[in-house]
């Protein structure tokens, strides 16, 4: 009979006024990965999940939701893998808790990992974790994560960021994410799409993929021809869309038509362009066999590689690899995990 080594140990952990989601995604991943890798799935130790929390007795999450802890707050003498700091409405109060930043400093110091889900962030910047660390968090705390903790070097982009054992996320489904990337570091890819596969998540999505979308990302114009020129853009990829042409289409001067795009979008036109091809090609690559080279002149790159060192710039990979990583339907259909 094979040896197989001691499951390691997540630690989730539990506050009143903590986001459900944020606790139920990650701990849903690592319970079937643990599953899948006792019934022969996959290599390596698998894993037992255990919430925590600084007091005894259910605590309210931000929804009205009753959880129960497994226990307190594991000592130094117990050794911990993985932990995952969830974020919600409660968490200011959770970070006015001396016992709790304490605690935090120190057991971060002890685990290979430590990781946080949307506003989560805001109790490791507390206990000091985040200093000279480059995180992220949900988009609109952003801010607010970079004026509290100077130190601490904050992205709004990407939905999970990766610097050495430390991990950080965007909101809420960004952690189920950012938990498969972990699941697929330790046991391979395989193992994370079967994970994937059952919880029924259209992607597992690249932690360098932004949190928004390229229309979404972008505000709305105030402008009626500057809401035209997005318009334009959307129906027709591979059509002109220099800001020579958009500002004449736009019956504006080039300069002028360039300041107010900035001005009400928050992006420049290129910008603009250059993301809403990337997400129309990401969409390409995901659900279909087209050569890249087709993709690149359908979305208008014109050429395959002007296209790759698009990717690169936005994704950190280029379109190949991310074919080969993101696409949906990668993996044969999902059975049960211990299959």
């Amino acid at each position: 009979m094979e040896h197989r080594p001691p499951p390691r140990r997540v630690a989730i952990l539990l506050y009143e006024g903590v986001q459900s989601l944020d606790v139920t995604g990650p701990l849903e991943v690592f319970a079937g990965a643990g599953a899948a890798i006792a019934a022969g799935g996959g290599s390596g130790p698998g894993y037992t999940v255990r919430t925590v929390a600084l007091e005894e007795g259910p605590v309210r999450s931000s929804s009205g939701l009753a959880l129960v802890p497994d226990g307190p707050l594991p000592s130094r003498r117990e050794r911990l893998d993985t932990l995952i700091v969830p974020g919600g409405a409660g968490r200011e109060a959770a970070c006015e808790q001396p016992a709790l930043r304490d605690w935090l400093a120190a057991a971060s110091g002890r685990c290979r990992r430590v990781a946080s889900v949307c506003t989560g962030a805001f109790l490791l910047g507390a206990a000091g974790v985040l200093d000279g660390r480059r995180v992220t968090t949900h988009w609109a705390y952003a801010a607010e994560l970079a004026r509290r903790h100077p130190r601490a070097l904050v992205d709004a982009e990407p939905i999970y960021l990766r610097d050495g054992s430390l991990w950080t996320s965007a909101g809420v489904t960004a952690g189920i994410d950012l938990a498969l990337a972990m699941v697929e570091e330790g046991h391979g890819s395989e193992v994370a799409l079967r994970i994937a596969r059952h919880l029924v998540m259209f992607l597992r999505r690249p932690g360098s993929q932004a949190q928004f979308s390229a229309t979404l990302r972008a505000q709305q114009p105030r402008r009626e021809p500057l809401r035209e020129a997005q318009r334009l853009v959307l129906e027709d990829l591979a059509g002109e869309h220099t800001v020579e042409a958009m500002a004449r289409r736009a019956h504006m001067s080039p300069r002028h038509f360039a300041r107010a795009f900035r001005e009400q979008t928050g992006v420049t036109p290129a910008r603009f362009v250059e993301r809403v091809r990337v997400e129309a090609a990401r969409r390409r690559l995901e659900d279909g066999d087209e050569p890249v080279g087709e993709i690149a002149r359908s979305c208008g790159f014109g050429t395959a590689e002007t296209m790759r060192r698009c990717f690169l710039r936005a994704l950190r990979v280029g379109p190949a690899e991310y074919r080969r990583r993101f696409r949906s339907h990668a993996a044969p259909p999902a059975g049960d995990l211990a299959a």
